[in-house]
């Protein structure tokens, strides 16, 4: 018999992070906790890593759908795709299941990423904020070997940002660095094309969701036309039906796609857009949503499980203050998972 129940979890920042759609101090997370009286020494754990003005559920339906879950979880672990308008605690359920075939809190897909013989490559990220700061910023990951980082933009005078873009790329060639941009939707229609041309003279990898969601046409034709490559990354959030991704694909026709299964309904819906991209030739890679190290945990073991073997995007474990200690750390510019550690839960 299982035994379900759940607890809100506030996550704050080591210091304020900058995005497109303001300045981040907190985030908040649930985590949803299953025991079963056959097991007594087996907990299972989710993370609902939900993200406000992301995340398509509302945030003040959250805990009365997780109550009802876990009133009904041998009912929704059977069936989560019920869940479909509530991606993150689709996901968080996901997680339950896997700890649950698994018998284990920490190992959800063994592999040799869990055993600590294979890291995964990722990305360093650069936070919006003051140009010295991000200068700083750049200069550390550098320093510190970082041959991938990742830098938004979109919430600057774009022309700063491009000059902070072209110091960099004029100490460090592609061959040295990758550079990746993300805009987070901030370029208009109207001078979109001219920013996706003055980004491209800088040898970058790609830019993600150059212009706002829910403009197919205007993103195609961008997509058809650019000499920068361009990942959709919030254009995904909110389509759980497979033929509707499928659909997306074939119109749009991005350069690459960018996962976030707390953002876009777990694994299983995120395999669907992978299956979907690979039919048609277009990249993808995967990235965490600012979850604790609960849910980048569940996101990291399974990519680990993909074999891609592009830089992802799981650096952001380091964020808070008040993070879950777990298995895993970054070394060397990768993600490494310690086998002989434990979640160290505070409930």
């Amino acid at each position: 018999m299982l035994k379900a129940d759940f607890k809100r979890y506030d996550l704050q920042f080591r210091k304020p992070s900058g995005t497109s759609r303001g300045i981040l101090t907190s985030k908040t997370s649930w985590f949803m906790m299953v025991s079963d009286i056959s097991y007594p020494e087996w907990r299972g754990i989710g993370e609902v890593g939900h993200l406000d003005g992301l995340s398509p559920e509302p945030f003040c339906g959250i805990e009365p759908k997780l109550k009802e879950v876990c009133e009904r979880i041998d009912h929704y672990l059977k069936l989560p795709h019920l869940l479909s308008d509530f991606p993150s605690i689709r996901f968080a359920v996901e997680q339950i299941q896997l700890s649950l075939q698994q018998k284990k809190q920490e190992i959800l897909f063994p592999s040799a990423f869990t055993e600590g013989q294979k890291n995964i490559p990722i990305n360093g990220l650069i936070w919006m904020g003051p140009m010295d700061e991000m200068r700083k910023q750049v200069r550390e990951k550098i320093d510190t070997g970082w041959t991938c980082v990742k830098l938004k933009i979109g919430a600057l005078h774009f022309e700063d940002e491009l000059q902070l873009i072209r110091e960099l790329r004029k100490t460090f060639p592609a061959s040295e660095i990758e550079i990746r941009v993300d805009a987070n939707g901030a370029f208009s229609v109207k001078d979109a094309r001219e920013k996706l041309n003055q980004l491209s003279e800088l040898d970058l990898h790609s830019i993600e969701q150059p212009i706002a969601v829910k403009q197919w046409e205007t993103m195609a034709e961008l997509c058809r036309t650019t000499s920068l490559p361009i990942a959709l990354d919030e254009e995904l959030i909110g389509i759980s039906d497979g033929g509707e991704k499928q659909r997306l694909l074939q119109l749009i026709r991005p350069q690459y796609i960018i996962l976030k299964p707390s953002l876009i309904g777990g694994i299983a819906s995120s395999l669907e857009w992978i299956n979907a991209a690979q039919t048609l030739n277009i990249g993808w890679w995967i990235t965490s949503a600012l979850e604790s190290n609960i849910g980048l945990n569940a996101i990291a073991q399974w990519t680990a499980t993909l074999n891609n073997p592009m830089p992802q995007g799981l650096g952001t474990g380091q964020l808070y203050t008040n993070n879950i200690d777990s298995p895993l750390s970054i070394q060397h510019c990768a993600l490494h998972f310690d086998p002989t550690q434990k979640f160290a839960l505070p409930f």
